[in-house]
């Protein structure tokens, strides 16, 4: 993080800019918003911006900048076309440290004003670190496309009600509980429906009745392969409203970060023969935190129904009338294979295909061969990197050609997704003059040869 984001309190206290136009204009704009005194020096001053200055009690000083200007303010705006003149500004402040902005100039800059998305008493800033302003205007016009104008009167509503709510609920994790309650249903529905009244009335019945659900559930849910543009929305949601993250190896650091930020996190993953906690261990902190009220989410990579042992954890729930809810998640397979160039199924190619895992109990891959033969399927072995030799000869063994191509993905849907490409015969030589890193998908069958003409997806490398 190059910046940290502050969101700074100027009502009634004096700000200078310096300069007089349209630049120091809008900038006198954002400062009257935020109540401040506007005081500007500059040898000319544009209409709007010296009404701007006497709306705020402030001054105009039509003069050069000098020194004294910046005593007694607590933040300083360098606006003018002058480079010299805003270095010299900079240095004046910097050397006080205090607080100075200089327009277009982020390496002059001790604090930069963020795109604002303003619903007040919510505001929202959206900086680039002055690298990329246009970016940071685009995704403010969509936040300010996208979030409702009401959401400021809600804040509004949650402010009058919320010593209210404290002296009922005397628990923290109550009131939060009891505000998200507020924000997600449908109070908050009355308030952008223009219902302030009525949304009024339900808060008040509800704060009476101390009507707050402290009982746990569990959320199952698929982060996917690993790319966090891949979520669902639910999932989203959900990572955002746990208190407790149980999460796996493969699930990446992207998608890690879109937890709620003061969550409890509890790493469980697995690699072979290396488990930091057991499958039933698992399944029963699952179930323990759940009885005491914990909101849980369960972040499994991939899919948590497709060789996640999502099926187990939620038994032991289910036993025990614990709520539950599982998110489905983009497959390993589908997700590596389509950001690999490889169609699972084709019209000309493949007209099936089969999941399989390649990592079982024993350590050994004993599969009834015989059915993976045909070459109008795709096969798809999970967990194959260990493998993969053993399943190419024994593939060839049972009659499957030697010649029929095959890829391992590794590392799909991320920045480092690199494809091996071959076949039966000659991938596993391939692979074994490299260095690749898990998690990796091993495909086979003849849509593998439209991999080269059909990627999209520009990862590190492609390699045969």
């Amino acid at each position: 993080m190059d910046y940290l984001p502050l969101f700074f309190d100027v009502k009634n206290k004096p700000c200078l800019i310096v300069g007089g136009g349209s630049i120091a204009t809008r900038k006198a704009r954002l400062l009257a918003k935020a109540e401040a005194v506007i005081i500007v020096v500059a040898p000319k001053i544009e209409d709007e911006l010296q009404r701007l200055v006497q709306q705020s009690g402030g001054a105009c000083f039509f003069e050069g900048y000098q020194q004294r200007f910046i005593e007694s303010k607590v933040l300083v705006i360098s606006a003018t076309d002058n480079r010299q003149l805003n270095e010299q500004v900079s240095k004046d402040c910097q050397q006080r440290n205090l607080p100075v902005n200089v327009v277009d100039s982020p390496d002059l800059c001790s604090v930069i004003t963020p795109a604002i998305v303003d619903r007040s008493p919510l505001i929202i800033g959206i900086s680039s670190g002055g690298e990329a302003p246009v970016l940071a205007r685009r995704i403010r016009s969509h936040l300010d496309a996208t979030l409702p104008a009401a959401y400021g009167q809600l804040a509004q509503l949650a402010s009058r009600f919320r010593n209210k709510v404290k002296q009922a609920f005397s628990d923290g994790e109550q009131r939060r509980r009891f505000w998200e309650s507020v924000i997600n249903g449908d109070i908050a529905e009355q308030v952008f429906s223009g219902n302030t009244g009525k949304a009024e009335q339900l808060l008040e019945e509800r704060i009476s009745h101390s009507q707050c659900d402290t009982s746990g559930e569990v959320y199952l849910v698929g982060a996917g392969p690993g790319d966090p543009d891949l979520l669902t929305f639910k999932a989203l949601r959900l990572m955002q409203q746990a208190e407790v993250v149980l999460y796996d190896r493969l699930v990446s650091e992207p998608i890690l970060e879109m937890v709620r930020r003061d969550a409890e996190r509890i790493y469980v993953g697995k690699k072979r023969s290396e488990h930091s906690m057991a499958q039933q261990d698992i399944n029963q902190l699952l179930l323990t935190l759940a009885q005491q009220g914990k909101r849980v989410l369960r972040l499994k990579g991939g899919d948590p129904f497709i060789f996640g042992r999502g099926g187990e954890e939620i038994d032991l729930l289910a036993e025990n009338n614990i709520r539950f809810q599982v998110v489905p998640g983009i497959t390993a397979a589908s997700g590596c294979a389509a950001y690999a160039g490889i169609p699972l199924t084709h019209r000309d190619h493949s007209q099936s295909v089969r999941f399989i895992t390649g990592h079982l109990k024993d350590g050994d891959v004993n599969f009834n061969w015989q059915e993976f033969v045909d070459s109008r399927q795709t096969l798809v072995f999970y967990m194959g990197l260990k493998g993969l030799e053993q399943i190419c000869t024994k593939l060839i063994q049972y009659g499957k050609s030697a010649d029929t191509p095959a890829a391992l993905v590794e590392r799909g849907t991320l920045p480092q997704q690199v494809v091996h490409s071959g076949t039966l015969a000659s991938l596993p030589a391939l692979i074994a003059t490299r260095e690749v890193h898990a998690p990796t998908l091993l495909i086979i069958g003849d849509v593998v040869k439209l991999q080269a003409k059909l990627s999209w997806y520009k990862s590190d490398q492609s390699s045969s």
